[in-house]
């Protein structure tokens, strides 16, 4: 499980987290993927994701791609979650980073954006986030929490009565959780 390092409340009594821990065991409706287009789960979060999950997760990809064709950047899937304690997968395609030239952060914001709305469209509750982009793909993890925060609190604002009720960032690894939790810092400060 998971443990809490810092959580905002909105004045829609919506929450916004940021956890240290494994994301393929937070028990809320949905975790996201950060997957890359063919959603090929091999490494980092996305083969931890199809690892502890179970091979449905992989399975169901498979068939997503067949059926609509690679996910675009900016964009989501969704699977069942196979074992994982969550109801389903959203597997949010974020961009690699090309130093900031090919419109990034706007695809990054979207990747977010649109895992945020399908949760809602699914009427889930609760969904939890890694620092989407920021391994692999390469982009800057200060970058990626500052998109993700305000991201999330402009979902939140623009959906006040929706039902998704608790927005977690979790990542295992301290340095990226200290940024989101500073970021989120920033926003307590700014709101106070």
């Amino acid at each position: 499980m998971s443990v809490l390092v810092s959580a905002y409340q909105t004045e829609a009594m919506r929450t916004i987290e940021v956890r240290q821990g494994d994301l393929t065991e937070e028990d809320t409706d949905a975790i996201v993927n950060a997957a890359n287009s063919h959603l090929m789960h091999g490494g980092g979060v996305a083969g931890a994701i199809a690892r502890r999950g179970g091979s449905v997760i992989q399975a169901e990809s498979d068939r997503w791609v067949r059926e609509h064709g690679s996910v675009p950047t900016g964009q989501v899937a969704v699977t069942s979650a196979g074992s994982l304690p969550a109801r389903v997968v959203i597997h949010a395609v974020g961009p690699v980073w090309q130093g900031g030239r090919a419109g990034e952060d706007e695809l990054l914001r979207s990747a977010v954006w649109n895992s945020l709305a399908r949760a809602e469209e699914l009427k889930l509750s609760s969904i939890a986030l890694p620092a989407i982009s920021s391994g692999i793909f390469g982009f800057p993890k200060d970058r990626c929490a500052a998109i993700l925060v305000k991201a999330a609190l402009d979902f939140i604002e623009e959906h006040p009565a929706g039902h998704l009720r608790q927005i977690r960032f979790t990542n295992i690894d301290r340095r990226t959780v200290d940024l989101f939790a500073a970021e989120l810092r920033r926003v307590e400060e700014g709101q106070g």
